[in-house]
């Protein structure tokens, strides 16, 4: 049983932070998700073998420590199964970067939505957060739809703005303000 666990609902998934000891299971979980996640996450390229998970893992709890990012994985029936993160946290300028991943088994179940609105609201509510962004590849159409769910609103397109695997990107800005964030 894990030490701190947040129950995301009545089908048994949980959220749990992430740690540099869980680098095995993040690395397996990673191999089963990584065509899928890697269609539009680079992280499958960067996690790896067992050493790049544990850096990975380490780098986030390095962010925590500095206060300046946030991973916690979403277990189901005690699998993990993908994650939501903070990829910045700046609490002085009161802004935020959220995040996530699903491996396919995971998809279409509201997880990523539910453990996106706890990592928000805490981040909101607890941090002093005043905006959020989520940032999407426009062709992105599930991590959209999580945007629309948390009622983020899409500020901006950023044309061709990012290259991946060798072709560019229309990015996405979406966002919540606090004072409209409704958990």
């Amino acid at each position: 049983m894990p030490m701190y666990a947040m129950s995301l609902g009545d089908d048994g998934a949980e959220l749990r932070p992430l740690e540099p000891w869980q680098a095995e299971e993040f690395l397996a979980h990673m191999d089963r998700g990584r065509e899928f996640i890697g269609a539009r996450n680079g992280l499958p390229d960067v996690v790896t073998d067992l050493e790049s998970s544990r850096a990975y893992l380490r780098l986030y709890a390095e962010k925590v420590a500095a206060d300046s990012g946030r991973i916690h994985g979403i277990w189901s029936d005690g699998t993990l199964v993908g994650a939501v993160i903070l990829r910045r946290l700046d609490t002085a300028a009161g802004t935020a970067e959220a995040g996530c991943w699903l491996e396919p088994s995971a998809a279409g179940k509201g997880l990523v939505t539910r453990a996106a609105r706890v990592l928000i609201d805490w981040a909101i509510r607890v941090r002093g957060v005043h905006r959020v962004e989520w940032v999407v590849s426009s062709d992105n159409e599930p991590s959209i739809a999580v945007a629309r769910r948390l009622g983020m609103t899409r500020e901006a397109v950023l044309r061709q703005s990012y290259d991946y695997r060798g072709k560019r990107h229309d990015e996405e800005i979406w966002s919540v303000l606090a004072p409209d964030w409704k958990l």
